[in-house]
């Protein structure tokens, strides 16, 4: 069973700077907006916009979609990449 799964972290992502800073990641945005990020554990594959909108594949089970997203949360505002935005 394969999993894909959408979400919105309802923030900025600055894609450029995750692209130079992360491993196992494509960005290529003449081709394609989004980045790819290939995570190890969970195993999945996770396309990140800069509009913080994400799209998750790979996973096996709903529980992986969850530990690949907070997991990814983390990564990205440990590194600074993530900007969240207020909605009034």
């Amino acid at each position: 069973q394969n999993i894909v799964a959408s979400v919105d972290l309802h923030a900025k992502i600055d894609l450029e700077t995750a692209a130079e800073k992360l491993e196992n990641t494509m960005y290529e945005p003449e081709e394609f907006p989004g980045l790819i990020y290939r995570m190890m554990e969970p195993k999945v594959v996770i396309l990140m916009f800069a509009s913080g909108k994400l799209v998750c594949t790979g996973a096996k089970t709903e529980r992986e979609v969850y530990e690949a997203v907070y997991k990814l949360k983390r990564i990205l505002e440990e590194n600074q990449l993530i900007t969240y935005v207020t909605t009034k």
